[in-house]
């Protein structure tokens, strides 16, 4: 993690509580719907919607680092963002997350390259 960030763009998000492993949340901040996932190996966020149709990932299957949308069963790496199975074919983007006190916090202004134009 790049701790030269400014601290405003570190949003608290939800207490790690809230998500069960191996399992996500919706999060929603100023008008953007974010997906907030707790895997073995941590915790990370992208954004909510499928980028093959505009689907929610919040009732999508995760095990391990992917996620499975649950409209299509296309399959993304939640780490990475990347597109792993067709439909899809354009990934998704990523947010750098970190964790204090039982707190998620997540860099909304610092987007992966994923899923960007």
């Amino acid at each position: 993690m790049d701790t030269n960030l400014s601290m405003s763009t570190w949003i608290d998000a939800c207490a790690t509580e809230e998500i069960d492993e191996e399992d996500l949340i919706s999060w929603h901040h100023e008008g953007k719907a974010y997906a907030i996932y707790n895997t073995e190996k941590g915790f990370f966020a992208t954004d909510l919607m499928c980028t093959h149709e505009a689907q929610s990932l919040e009732d999508g299957i995760v095990v391990d680092c992917v996620i499975e949308c649950p409209l299509h069963g296309g399959r993304f790496d939640i780490c990475s963002g990347r597109a792993l199975s067709a439909p899809v074919s354009k990934d998704l983007a990523t947010y750098p997350v970190r964790v204090e006190n039982g707190r998620v916090f997540v860099d909304v202004a610092s987007a992966g390259d994923a899923g960007r134009p």
